[in-house]
């Protein structure tokens, strides 16, 4: 412990003890007062005070290292107290134990609490989980009724239960990316057939708005799960086809570097910090009375749990520019 640190609990100590202090000094003057009145000798005096100085010292000095063993004590149990919370010292007067049993009344309630919330947050992960699987019976059904006439009614059709079946993924998407039970698989995968089957998911829709893309095969290996890789390409491959009405999207590897680039409508300076935010729709999303402003939310906390580095740059009217640094040289394969 520092001597700063020191001097300011015993500082702390006397202030605390003030009173006693105080009364020691009352009575001293007292028995001096009575010993004048006597007229005793000096020595008389002294002898016995400087043995109570003394002795007194000794014992502020003893309780003063006990009281800063307590502190220590204590600010240890800072890091950890919602684990370790029944470890406090014993209280040695009877408002320190009053003090420490409504602490230890407080963090049982505050784990029951914890319980509670844990148990009804697995109870609706378990829900939406069961909900979105059965909702794709459904879904699978239309899209087999629709692809029996190929009809401009059923091609809207179809291309709006594509959008319904994207917002059931980002459901349970939204739901596992902070869940416990959530389990991340390291493998050092190719990242071509990673690339293809996202824009084999989105081929109705490039052919639909009639949009260009363009792709060169590449050769890299990357280390990442694949399933959560696959989540955040769709979600940019989603977003660029959204706001692209003509033209083209490209997708470019250049070493562990992907980069997905449209020329749709960009997105307003003022907005580019914020796009990553729960919720945030900015301009475009003002304009899109649909837009949710969670798909980049998702791919940005994807990310962040893969350590693959999320940028953006846009200008309006240009279209925008998502880069992925998949270079994650500190997580080791499974």
């Amino acid at each position: 412990m520092e001597y700063k640190t020191r001097r300011s609990l015993f500082l702390c100590y006397l202030r605390e003890h003030v009173l006693t202090l105080l009364l020691l000094g009352l009575f001293a003057a007292i028995f001096s007062v009575v010993f004048s009145l006597y007229e005793l000798p000096l020595s008389a005096v002294l002898y016995p005070a400087a043995l109570c100085l003394l002795s007194g010292t000794l014992l502020l000095l003893l309780r003063f290292r006990t009281y800063v063993e307590r502190h220590r004590q204590r600010q240890q149990l800072f890091h950890s107290i919602e684990l370790h919370y029944r470890r406090l010292p014993q209280g040695q007067t009877l408002a320190e134990e009053d003090y420490r049993q409504l602490l230890l009344a407080l963090g049982q309630s505050y784990q029951e609490q914890e319980t509670a919330n844990q148990l009804r947050e697995q109870q609706s992960m378990d829900y939406y989980t069961t909900w979105v699987h059965q909702i794709k019976t459904p879904i699978s059904v239309m899209r087999m009724l629709l692809q029996s006439e190929d009809t401009d009614e059923h091609r809207e059709l179809s291309s709006e239960l594509f959008r319904i079946e994207q917002y059931v993924d980002m459901v349970l998407c939204y739901l596992r990316l902070d869940s416990d039970s959530t389990d991340y698989l390291f493998h050092e995968i190719p990242l071509d057939p990673v690339i293809r089957q996202a824009v084999r998911k989105f081929a109705s829709q490039f052919v639909r708005k009639r949009i260009r893309l363009v792709y060169e095969p590449t050769e890299v290996r990357v280390l990442t799960d694949e399933k959560w890789l696959s989540f955040i390409l769709e979600q940019l491959l989603s977003n660029a086809i959204k706001y692209t009405g003509s033209g083209e999207i490209r997708i470019t590897v250049e070493g562990k570097i992907v980069r997905i680039s449209d020329t749709g409508i960009g997105i307003a300076p003022e907005d580019l910090p914020r796009i990553f935010e729960r919720g945030f729709t900015g301009y475009n999303g003002r304009m899109d009375k649909k837009s949710t402003g969670i798909g980049l939310y998702l791919c940005k906390q994807a990310c962040q749990r893969l350590s693959i580095g999320i940028s953006a740059e846009s200008c309006i009217g240009s279209g925008s520019v998502f880069s992925l640094d998949l270079n994650t040289d500190a997580i080791h394969p499974e």
